[in-house]
């Protein structure tokens, strides 16, 4: 009865989704079908401890415990419901003050080293070579290359490169307009190695395959195109990263967000400023960008463990 009393309060007075709603309920049911949580809910916070204890201690089969947002949000709906009792007098002592959430956990951001980068770049696409017709593959290594670059030089997310159209891409005065989340407007520079690409691209094969949808090449059309003309898909991003990523033997998870990463992480390693940073990505808070500093750290906790001798004067491993 408690518990449809407290999600129907969260329903009624604080509007929460359905979908919130079913999770906050799957929540509090497992907690109520635990091990004497039915009988002894109300008695003081011990017994949520427990349950929450066990429920973070990873394992398998029927007891595996859960992941670390699960977790957090499977106290966070115990503890609301315990404040509710509390608010509502269905109990006597306020057992939420005393029930702390797990810390949530801090997921540093893959990033890949300049030469990892450098490799991976190769790896992506080549120009089309000289003499004899180039072929579609031509083509899309081209453009594959031209893509790469962008995402490594500007640090854009692979939504706002591919939903980039030819007239946000300012390549005489080395920028590109940019729409990030919830449609805020940035300009963010553009390298002169990924501009090169990107105007071979834009030469060939861009406005043929442009023709192929029968569309212009002007203002209004997609940047990045399929050879049939439409706008290039994330899905076809994802597999040019990952394949050549593959093909450059780099070990460890890479995606088109990977390449932001080391974007940033790189610019922080070299000096940039944190602010400018931000203002590059587009983050709404420093907080987000600040995560890169953490990556930093660790880079040159790495290389000082690897370079500075130890007590024998052999260098650390």
């Amino acid at each position: 009865m408690a518990i449809a009393a407290y999600l129907s309060f969260l329903r009624v007075e604080r509007g929460l989704a359905d979908a919130t709603l079913r999770a906050y309920g799957s929540d509090l049911e497992d907690f109520a079908a635990s091990r004497g949580a039915t009988a002894t809910w109300a008695a003081g916070p011990e017994i949520a401890r427990r349950y929450l204890a066990t429920r973070a201690r990873r394992g398998s089969g029927p007891d595996a415990g859960l992941a670390p947002a699960s977790l957090r949000r499977r106290a966070a709906a115990i503890r609301g419901f315990y404040r509710f009792a509390f608010g509502d007098g269905l109990i006597q002592t306020d057992i939420a003050s005393r029930l702390d959430l797990p810390r949530q956990q801090r997921l540093l951001p893959d990033t890949l080293s300049i030469g990892e980068v450098e490799r991976l770049l190769e790896a992506a696409g080549s120009d089309v070579p000289l003499g004899g017709r180039p072929t579609a593959v031509d083509g899309r290594r081209l453009r594959d290359r031209a893509l790469a670059e962008l995402l490594y030089a500007s640090g854009l997310r692979i939504s706002e490169a591919l939903g980039l159209d030819v007239e946000n891409l300012l390549l005489d005065s080395g920028l590109v307009r940019v729409f990030g989340k919830g449609g805020k407007e940035r300009v963010v520079p553009v390298g002169d190695v990924a501009a090169a690409w990107l105007n071979r691209y834009l030469s060939w094969p861009r406005p043929a395959w442009l023709a192929v949808g029968h569309q212009g090449a002007g203002a209004g059309t997609p940047l990045f195109v399929t050879s049939r003309g439409s706008r290039m898909l994330r899905t076809q991003a994802w597999r040019m990263v990952k394949d050549a990523a593959t093909a450059a033997q780099i070990d460890g998870p890479v995606s088109p967000h990977t390449l932001r990463h080391s974007f940033a992480t790189h610019l922080l390693e070299g000096g940039a400023d944190l602010r400018v940073v931000q203002e590059l990505l587009g983050h709404a808070t420093i907080a987000t960008t600040q995560l890169y500093t953490h990556v930093t750290g660790e880079r040159v906790r790495e290389v000082y463990a690897r370079a500075h001798p130890g007590p024998s004067g052999r260098k650390r491993r």
